[in-house]
């Protein structure tokens, strides 16, 4: 009677090491493994349903530069600041495409252009819904920072590396940007009732 032994999972480094090595299923595998975090900071920063485009072309990118990836931080904290790039050129070409359809409405006030509606009903519940309406209304680095730290629960570490700030400017955003989502969470709560 013999005994297999369990499968031992890889490691994100031993998957990378094998990628690099022209191994596809291993970068499939991160993929596989990353790819809930991955959407989830593309909805959370902002790329509401382009999330999906956001994201496959942050796993091209990551494929294609993987020679690049030092191994100084984890893998996902450096897929997550690609995700984190791939959103904010999201951000750029949506607001160069709102400000076109923005002249053709004013060119043309009788069109059919209709109002762009970035975010559909990816979360749920209505406490989520405002807490996503508060954090939307935050400044890109503020969002960005709060993000990081509470949505996708990275370190301070992951986080300076994934934002590719100084780890005081982490701090010291994170901070101010806790005290602004307070004060924009209070207003919509007197708001509301």
């Amino acid at each position: 009677m013999s005994v297999t032994q369990p499968e031992v999972p890889l490691d994100d480094e031993e998957l990378v090491t094998r990628a690099r090595a022209g191994d596809l299923e291993a970068y499939e595998r991160l993929v596989a493994r990353h790819t809930a975090a991955v959407y989830r900071t593309a909805v959370l920063l902002g790329a509401g349903s382009d999330a999906e485009d956001a994201i496959q072309e942050a796993f091209v990118k990551g494929y294609r530069n993987l020679s690049r990836y030092r191994g100084e931080s984890s893998f996902r904290s450096w897929l997550l600041a690609i995700v984190a790039n791939e959103t904010r050129n999201l951000h750029r070409s949506r607001n160069r495409r709102d400000g076109l359809v923005l002249r053709a409405v004013a060119a043309n006030p009788q069109s059919d252009i209709a109002e762009d509606v970035a975010v559909g009903g990816v979360l749920a519940g209505e406490r989520r819904a405002t807490l996503v309406r508060a954090l939307r209304l935050l400044p890109v680095k503020d969002r960005e920072v709060i993000v990081c730290r509470f949505f996708l629960d990275l370190s301070e570490d992951e986080t300076v590396t994934m934002l590719g700030w100084p780890r005081g400017t982490v701090k010291s955003r994170t901070s101010r940007a806790l005290a602004k989502l307070r004060g924009l969470l209070d207003l919509e709560e007197v708001r509301h009732g």
